[in-house]
């Protein structure tokens, strides 16, 4: 077979993102956000495009074929549908969406034709790729069984809604995926959960994260609530929601008075004090969240003979959940798609069409020495996966060369270090206390901050939580923080074997490691006990969500926690991303100095430079404070 360049395209929901492979070979991958800095950026992906094409080092001509992450003529034939049913309640709702769809979505081939003209400068009569449609959940599956170490799994997929499907399960086997069944709207686990997101006061589509970390302060009290009122579910964990509480299907709001009334009061408003109520509620939802995941991976495993499991969709996100899958769940090994969201989707949607359009092959290269899973099986010394990924590390990165002449142009003074200078330099001021920026190779894919483009801090050091939230991050008090630790070491600090590279399997700490604290204190309050003696990453409930570091696909960032442990003997630090609240993880070399003047990070280390806070004018500080974002 010759060579197939396959470009796979997600845009106009949230998180508009790009992707290309060269016969089944992921070469790179990016959200849109990333380049325009407008958080879950929902428009063409004009730069991850460019991007993508400039890393393949090809044009637009040289594609084989273009593929859409999802059928826009479905996804407006579910819209039709729900509004006549429901008719004619969800008439301003009707007249305010058809408008857009009538004008561009329903003719989204030629939007999409129009718009990759006008980036590469082609005229009307241009010859374009082939453009492919690939439905929504099929590009989750994709994303989720094809980089995975597996040749053989059962796949699941839980999101809000793609066209009608809200939940789907695949079989993979070698090169295909082939569909299981099928849950559709409006019964969503995911706008389920995205309801009690609202009612809490936090942004859809955005703060269902926030949710799950406030739900460790809450108790479960409105579970029986949620399963006797909103949501009917099966043995098999199949389920149908009482839509006479929920407003999503046809109105302009997740919920209504009805739902209102059973909790009763109005919805949270934005930014108001946080009340034990919202956080009983946020613990009750990711309680009933569990149980129904659980009773469908435990119905899906009769279901195929395979024993690995792969995730996608935005439910794969709730990294709690996957952790009781991982301990408790019917599959021995599981994987999860690190841009398991819909900027996933672009990359789901491009291995689709080589293997399911062009009979490709699963890419064979690449592949690092090790361990062939995440299971629950495994030794203690946790391998990076056999998955194709390459650890996420997909998107921009910049040389030293590029780093120092930015600098020189905004007059920023820098030291040039070498590499064991650097190492040894960033624990040591790690050890001290000091909140350093950490701008290194590839950038992320997905919304997990990996080690490249984050904010790292010293996990012992009982202050750096707050000082984190409240001086770096400029976010909510009760956020947790993520762990990154030695792959080989993790076994020493929490209940996991195996490894966890994408941030996405929340653990205990061990036992040994754990505090004496005050039974008495109630939500917030909660906060102010250390629980371990990694107290910075240690939430209320003795838990952390685990990033294990491996020197196959983060060399310096494993370098970084050797030499941090021989100096302290932790090999433990604090990872979260380089960004402040509403602003996306940072992209370039600009974004990263900007973040840095901005906020009360004491140094900035992008590849061997090295910027002291101290060192920097108060006019570079002040211009750099004049960007704002919008709260997300």
């Amino acid at each position: 077979m010759m060579t197939k360049k396959i470009l796979g395209i997600s845009a106009f929901y949230h998180d508009s993102a790009a992707a290309i492979i060269i016969n089944g070979e992921i070469i790179a991958a990016a959200q849109e956000e990333r380049f325009s800095r407008k958080k879950h950026d929902p428009e063409f992906p004009v730069q991850a495009i460019l991007f993508c094409l400039a890393q393949a080092h090809c044009s637009i001509s040289d594609l084989d074929c273009i593929i859409f992450y999802d059928k826009p003529l479905l996804k407006f034939e579910r819209l039709l549908e729900t509004y006549f049913a429901h008719a004619p309640r969800g008439i301003r709702s009707f007249i305010r969406a058809m408008p857009i769809w009538l004008k561009e979505k329903l003719y989204l081939k030629t939007v999409l034709r129009r718009e990759l003209r006008l980036m590469a400068g082609l005229d009307k009569k241009a010859k374009l790729p082939q453009l492919l449609f690939s439905e929504h959940h099929l590009s989750h599956a994709g994303s989720a069984f094809f980089p995975s170490p597996y040749d053989d799994a059962a796949v699941l997929c839980l999101d809000g809604v793609g066209e009608w499907a809200t939940s789907s399960a695949w079989q993979g086997r070698d090169d295909k995926l082939n569909p299981l069944w099928e849950i559709q709207f409006p019964h969503s686990l995911g706008l389920l959960y995205s309801a009690f997101t609202y009612y809490a006061g936090f942004k859809v589509n955005s703060g269902e994260y926030k949710l799950m970390g406030l739900a460790p302060f809450g108790e479960p009290k409105y579970v029986d609530v949620i399963f006797k009122q909103l949501v009917d579910v099966k043995d098999d964990g199949s389920f149908v929601l009482n839509m006479s509480y929920f407003d999503f299907a046809v109105g302009s709001t997740m919920t209504n008075d009805k739902f209102h009334q059973l909790f009763g009061a109005p919805p949270r408003t934005g930014e108001s004090e946080i009340s034990q109520k919202e956080m009983d509620l946020a613990r009750s939802i990711q309680v009933v969240t569990e149980e129904i995941v659980l009773k469908i991976v435990q119905h899906l495993s009769t279901l195929t003979t395979s024993k690995n499991l792969c995730l996608a969709g935005g439910v794969a996100l709730n990294c709690v959940a996957n952790g009781r899958i991982l301990r408790e769940g019917a599959f021995d090994n599981i994987w999860i798609q690190p841009a398991a969201g819909d900027a996933g989707g672009a990359l789901g949607a491009a291995l689709v069409a080589w293997h399911h359009y062009f009979e490709g092959k699963k890419f064979e290269g690449k592949k690092f020495e090790g361990k062939n899973n995440v299971g629950r099986h495994e030794q203690s010394e946790a391998r990076q996966e056999h998955d194709l990924m390459q650890g996420a590390y997909l998107g921009p990165s910049f040389t030293n060369d590029e780093i120092c002449q930015i600098l020189a142009a905004k007059e920023l003074p820098f030291t040039q270090l070498s590499d064991d200078d650097l190492y040894n330099q960033a624990a040591q001021l790690l050890d001290e206390g000091n909140v350093i920026g950490w701008f290194q190779g590839k950038m992320e894919f997905g919304p997990r901050a990996l080690g490249n483009r984050s904010i790292l801090g010293d996990a012992r050091n009982q202050k750096m939580q707050s000082v984190m939230n409240l001086k770096i991050k400029y976010r909510e008090s009760f956020r947790p923080f993520a762990p990154i630790v030695l792959a080989e070491d993790v076994s020493n600090y929490f209940q996991h074997q195996g490894a966890s590279p994408y941030m996405l399997i929340v653990a205990d700490i061990n036992d040994e490691l754990r505090l004496p604290v005050s039974e008495n204190l109630q939500g917030i309050e909660k906060l102010n006990q250390a629980r371990s003696t990694l107290p910075a990453i240690t939430h209320v409930d003795y838990t952390a969500r685990l990033q294990t570091v491996h020197s196959e696909t983060n060399p310096k960032l494993h370098q970084l926690l050797n030499t941090f442990k021989k100096r302290t003997h932790s090999s433990v630090l604090i990872n979260t991303s380089f960004n402040v609240r509403g602003e996306p993880p940072v992209c370039t070399p600009e974004d990263a100095i900007n973040c840095f003047l901005n906020t009360e990070m004491d140094y900035l280390v992008m590849e061997n430079v090295l910027l002291r806070k101290t060192e920097q004018s108060e006019s570079a500080i002040a211009i750099a404070k004049l960007n704002q974002f919008e709260l997300d």
